[in-house]
């Protein structure tokens, strides 16, 4: 065992690592002071006027400052990322909270207390860079952790699974989810005949497909969204001793989704809501955090696991392999800059740490042969590691030689090993030398055959819709409806039910009463090619598979719009207001115009958006204030209707105070002046007593998430 010094020194060795990637990202996202210079350091006088013969005249070719400013505009755009081109990032650190050296020499997971920095970058499977951030779509979560033995990347996503097998079909995947390429639509969107088209044709995608079409698929926030390593890694601990893993991000808030036409309106109001969801965050200071867990198999147990690890559209459901709590995540500090940092920042699978290692998983395989290709492509030659996001921090001693956009420069007469030049030792190569090998079978022949357990495609598809809940159900089956009503070929619309029988016979039944189609597993599994060993189920069904199943996590960072108008009543509004601070959520004053309102009391309050920006889709919870006059100019108010009616339908929380009810008519009070018994909706006349068990019954509806199914009387769309 290492002694506490030698603990200490470790400890130290690491945090100095991440003070030095700091200060190495800050000095260079620094902003310039002093004149505005050309590229090679010349003063310009002059920014707003060409060099030209005479005030009347043509420009002139000598004029350089503006030749480099119009040849550098014109190169600044580079290629965008084939997939997850739309994302954002931010620097944090990661913090071990148990040691993992039983599994792993990873020297970042040896001991409680280790920091190491981080960058994150959260992504769109499909979109281009100007698509909405809430689409339904599958999302990146890769993390580079700035090691002293290295880079490590843990490129992963939203969802746990793959939609494919093999790297060999996952070209074709992209191909068919992209848009259309004889006419480019849709955009980031699976609800066309192509992706439809592969996705029922190809039963392994069915278990991905699921997930897509949930809630999963539509994070309320980056910082509400769990993300997962997909594939299965081996830890090496330094005994040799060797577990299959696989990587999950838990985050601290708890998952939440959006609704999928909350998500269309919230585009349509703010396409960029997840990135300055995420940003905001972290200006406030409420840093977004996850829980790094790993679920470890003994490599002489996978086996008899009852599920292939190297399939990645399979899943382990932590009912059968507990996950342990490793460490944290915390996003701490936004970029500086977001090209140099969030476009330029290169991931690949295979940059590991000692301690962890690939396994055969043939998609995970051929995401590695395809990395490097794809960042000396985007980036513009083979140099991209030297950029300072990618740059790591630990001594880094290459051969590597030229090349575009060098960017380091070397201090050694040679470029070779072995050498005698560069060490002033005689070191000579004569076979003997022998490196540190891993124990693992590998079968001589060559095929292109996988075992016979990848052919199991709808048992864990299943599975996913058994865990869900009825709304979960709901949001699944609304989906699939959405997606393939869009799908023009009928051909294609029968094959995706016939397929979804296999998953279960309701579901295939429900989505078919919408296209007006019967489905016939029989048929499936008759058409060529297609091969079904279903396994007996491990589970019949996994609660940790359902977010509705998990426990409320608290209303931090939640936002509550409260609508005001001159003569609002403040007294119970203050008392809740203050409750919420203490939770950590916050109030957004949404009125008519900008600037503040006069209380019923006198008082001026601020107010911080109009109706004309803000919408019930882009808040957690809305508070509908007293006051005679100010219910009466908000009832009158089209959009405020509009607002209320939004939150609502979409099972947001809503706390009406005295007058402020009268802003749900039309919506679910009866004729009395008595409100009906509506989940999530909180009612009160705002008498002082009530005012602190009124704050209490808010908050414990927020912290609910949503609230369905909700009687209605026809609210507007």
């Amino acid at each position: 065992m290492p002694s506490s010094r030698q603990e200490s020194l470790r400890r130290s060795k690491a945090n100095d690592v991440a003070l030095a990637k700091q200060k190495q990202l800050e000095t260079f996202a620094a902003p310039e002071q002093g004149l505005l210079t050309t590229g090679a350091g010349h003063p310009i006088a002059d920014n707003h006027g060409s060099l030209r013969a005479g005030e009347r005249g043509p420009l002139l070719v000598e004029d350089f400052i503006l030749r480099e400013k119009l040849a550098r505009f014109e190169h600044e755009r580079m290629p965008e990322r084939v997939v997850g081109a739309r994302g954002c990032a931010a620097h944090g650190y990661f913090e071990a909270t148990r040691s993992m050296a039983d599994y792993t020499s990873a020297d970042l997971l040896q001991q409680p207390g280790t920091r190491t920095p981080v960058f994150v970058r959260f992504s769109q499977l499909t979109g281009s860079q100007g698509s909405a951030d809430t689409v339904p779509d599958a999302r990146g979560f890769a993390v580079k952790f700035y090691t002293s033995e290295g880079n490590w990347d843990l490129v992963g996503s939203s969802i746990p699974v793959a939609f494919v097998q093999d790297a060999m079909k996952f070209p074709d995947f992209v191909h068919a989810l992209k848009p259309e390429p004889h006419h480019g639509m849709p955009q980031a969107s699976s609800a066309h005949d192509t992706f439809w088209d592969f996705a029922t044709l190809v039963p392994e995608s069915t278990h991905a497909l699921m997930w897509l079409m949930s809630g999963h698929a539509l994070p309320r926030s980056y910082r509400m969204m769990a993300g997962f390593g997909v594939h299965t890694f081996r830890l090496l601990n330094a005994r040799g001793d060797a577990h299959w893993a696989k990587f999950q991000w838990k985050p601290r808030l708890g998952r939440h989704a959006l609704l999928r036409d909350e998500a269309r309106e919230i585009a349509g109001c703010d396409p960029d809501f997840l990135r300055r969801d995420l940003w905001q965050a972290i200006e406030s200071g409420c840093h977004p955090e996850w829980e790094l867990a790993l679920q470890l198999v003994p490599e002489a147990k996978a086996q008899a696991l009852g599920i292939d690890l190297l399939d990645p559209t399979k899943l382990v459901p932590e009912e059968i392999v507990p996950p342990l709590i490793a460490g944290r995540l915390v996003l701490s500090r936004n970029p500086q800059d977001f090209f140099a940092e969030c476009e330029q920042v290169a991931f690949h699978p295979a940059h590991l740490v000692p301690g962890i290692a690939l396994t055969n998983d043939p998609l995970l395989q051929g995401r590695v042969a395809s990395y490097t290709g794809s960042q000396i492509g985007r980036l513009g030659g083979p140099n991209f590691g030297e950029l300072p996001i990618n740059r790591p921090v630990c001594p880094m001693r290459t051969l590597a030689r030229d090349g575009a956009h060098r960017a380091s420069i070397g201090s050694s007469r040679v470029a070779y090993e072995p050498n005698m030049l560069d060490t002033g030792a005689e070191f000579r190569v004569d076979g003997g030398q022998r490196s540190q090998a891993t124990h693992e079978t590998v079968d001589e022949r060559k095929t292109r055959s996988h075992p016979p357990q990848f052919d199991d495609h709808f048992s864990q598809a299943t599975l996913f819709w058994n865990s869900q809940s009825p709304m979960e159900k709901e949001h699944i089956v609304g989906a699939l409806q959405h997606d393939l009503c869009k799908v023009e070929s009928a051909a294609v619309r029968q094959r995706a039910i016939d397929n979804l029988a296999h998953v279960d016979a309701r579901l295939a039944r429900k989505v078919g009463d919408m296209l007006g189609l019967v489905p016939d597993a029989k048929a499936a599994a008759g058409r060529s090619g297609f091969r079904e060993r279903r396994h007996k189920p491990l589970l019949e069904s996994a609660p940790s598979l359902s977010m509705d199943a998990e426990q409320a996590n608290g209303i931090a960072t939640r936002r509550v719009a409260v609508l005001v108008a001159p003569g609002v009543e403040v007294g119970a509004l203050r008392v809740i207001q203050q409750a919420l601070h203490e939770e950590s959520a916050s109030c957004c004053f949404v009125g008519e115009h900008l600037g503040s309102v006069a209380t019923a009391s006198g008082q001026q309050l601020p107010v911080d958006r109009t109706f004309c920006t803000a919408a019930g889709v882009l808040f957690d919870a809305v508070i509908l204030p007293g006051g005679t006059a100010s219910v009466k100019a908000l009832a009158a108010n089209p959009a405020v209707k509009r607002f209320v009616a939004d939150a609502y339908k979409h099972g947001k929380a809503i706390c009406a105070i005295g007058e402020g009810a009268h802003l749900l008519r039309g919506l679910a009070l009866p004729d009395g002046d008595e409100p009906a018994q509506v989940p999530g909706v909180i009612v009160s006349r705002g008498e002082p007593p009530v005012r602190v068990q009124l704050a209490r019954d808010f908050i414990a509806a927020i912290a609910g998430r949503r609230h369905g199914p909700r009687p209605h009387r026809g609210i507007a769309a």
